[in-house]
């Protein structure tokens, strides 16, 4: 067995000069440490170390059973999370977690004793910060003790995930109404893999644009032409989990719910997070390799309209920052956007920090106060800070805030995206917010250039969010509608009261009500004619709106 490094001692003894907790001797005789049992593969990654207090664990566990350990700012902030980058680690041979580890909110030294859940992940793929795969290897929750002269276990990396291959595949148990729904879909929903030129371009690589074309009812024993949706999912989807809506999609169709409609799921994931079809010195020009490139084979490729006016884009979240960003940058090419509860339209509120303020932070208020970043129940239970500094910790790669980075800032000189706000104090680069201004800002550019804009784009934005939007979006939302109305842009804003970032399509006891609406405004316009149904679910709107 390698033993600890002199590195790592000398960290446990200065640790232990600290008023600090009786855990530091135990580490001080066997630190912690991870291993691939013998008869496994190498591996390399990012090596992610997550404890929890053992009541919170047992709290929070299905069927009072500990499957996972995991620190997540929605559940508040407890226990530790602790990252390093793992060059290679060979079978049988313990890596101690040392020095180099990044820790949050507190280093593993530092913990209350006590009884807590502790859970090792190497995330081989390093895309945990967006979701995770199928390549992590993980050892086993184990309820420990802190403190007391018990020492710290040796954790065995031999837990590999297995997600299925196949996205149409159920788990075993899945309902039986929902295994007639997808039969019923899946001869009527067509994969899309389209190579773009101008992305493999920029990448000098063939690039992928990927996703599910739903046909309507019928369409393969007629002739006829349809009005055309494209959906986009929000941060953390992907090809996979976009083939449920797209399977909503057609059941809704041929229940008769919804109209008849042509509707491309589009795939907006990628290694840096979700590049949200904007055009990007980093990620690169996915709005015209959409509106260039992958809808006109579309349209070749099937019975649309061809037509701008009964052509849509629609999304949710950072999907719904999409469909409104692609509006506003295209306004030719689409007929009509529905962004639901979308990202941060205007950063004098981005999820709550001013980006423009005079020594601008997204942890502090100018008072010290933090900003908060998700609130549930009326309650703060993340701050902007917590969220950040979690995401920091688990890798550099694919979390929400790098995410943005990727899409909104210039290169660096290193290659990557100049980072927006420092990690550690959460001050704000005035040089980058004013690149963000002039790029993205979607308040700003509509404002900025609406002479251009308003002949395309008036009257096409019907932008949608709850008041009480779990990640204040409600409030960027409000900005961009104010900067509309400033230049006599006709809007049509919906607030919907009381309403979060995960229920604002409920109507009554319908989840899905709010995809009716939109479906059937967006085809009253594609088909002047129709007949919409008396019995369309109309959400409540805030006063005023």
């Amino acid at each position: 067995m390698i033993q600890p490094s002199l590195r790592s001692l000398l960290l446990t003894v200065l640790l232990c000069v600290l008023p600090s907790v009786q855990a530091c001797a135990d580490q001080a005789a066997e630190p912690l440490r991870v291993e691939i049992p013998s008869g496994g593969a190498a591996a390399s990654g990012r090596l992610l170390v997550n404890l929890q207090p053992a009541g919170v664990a047992e709290r929070n566990a299905r069927d009072g059973v500990v499957r996972a350990v995991s620190m997540s700012p929605f559940g508040g902030v407890t226990g530790t999370i602790i990252g390093m980058d793992v060059a290679w680690l060979a079978p049988g041979q313990p890596l101690v977690v040392d020095a180099s580890a990044q820790s949050y909110p507190t280093a593993l030294s530092e913990l209350p004793a006590g009884e807590y859940y502790i859970q090792a992940v190497l995330d081989t793929a390093r895309d945990n910060n967006y979701g995770g795969s199928s390549d992590d290897i993980a050892s086993k929750p184990m309820k420990i003790a802190l403190g007391n002269g018990r020492g710290l276990p040796l954790l065995l990396l031999d837990q590999r995930s297995s997600a299925p291959s196949d996205p149409w595949a159920l788990p075993p148990g899945a309902p039986e109404e929902m295994r007639a729904m997808i039969a019923s879909a899946k001869p009527h929903i067509r994969k899309l893999d389209f190579v773009s030129e101008k992305l493999t371009a920029f990448w000098g690589r063939p690039i992928h644009m990927r996703g599910w074309v739903v046909l309507p009812p019928g369409y393969a024993d007629g002739n006829g032409r349809y009005p055309v949706v494209y959906w986009t999912h929000g941060f953390g989807g992907n090809l996979s989990r976009s083939l449920f809506p797209a399977v909503a999609a057609f059941t809704g169709m041929a229940n008769g719910d919804d109209p008849p409609m042509l509707w491309v799921f589009l795939d907006e994931s990628s290694a840096t997070g979700t590049h949200e079809f904007a055009d990007s010195v980093n990620n690169g020009p996915w709005g015209a390799a959409l509106t260039e490139e992958l809808i006109p084979q579309i349209d070749r490729e099937y019975r649309t309209d061809g037509e701008p006016a009964s052509r849509f884009v629609t999304g949710h979240s950072s999907g719904g920052w999409a469909a409104l960003w692609l509006q506003v940058r295209y306004p030719k090419v689409f007929g009509g956007s529905w962004p639901t509860a979308p990202d941060s339209s205007d950063f004098h509120d981005f999820t709550g920090a001013d980006l423009y303020a005079p020594n601008a932070n997204v942890y502090r208020r100018a008072d010290g106060s933090a900003i908060p970043l998700v609130r549930m129940d009326g309650k703060v239970v993340a701050t902007f800070e917590q969220f950040a500094r979690i995401e920091a910790v688990t890798g550099p790669y694919g979390g929400q805030m790098a995410s943005f980075e990727w899409v909104f800032s210039p290169r660096g000189a290193d290659g990557r995206p100049v980072p927006m706000f420092d990690r550690r104090t959460g001050a704000v680069d005035p040089a980058v917010a004013a690149y963000w201004r002039d790029h993205y800002d979607i308040s700003h550019i509509v404002t900025r250039d609406w002479n251009t804009l308003k002949p395309d784009l008036d009257g096409r934005i019907h932008l949608i969010v709850g008041t009480a939007d779990t990640f204040y979006l409600d409030g960027g939302a409000r900005r961009l509608e104010a900067a509309m109305r400033s230049v006599g842009a006709k809007t049509g804003f919906r607030f919907l009261p009381g309403r979060t970032h995960f229920d604002l399509y409920t109507v009554g006891n319908d989840r899905h009500a709010l995809s009716r609406t939109i479906a059937w405004e967006m085809y009253k316009i594609a088909r002047p004619d129709a007949v919409v149904p008396a019995d369309l679910p109309e959400p409540e709107l805030e006063p005023g709106h």
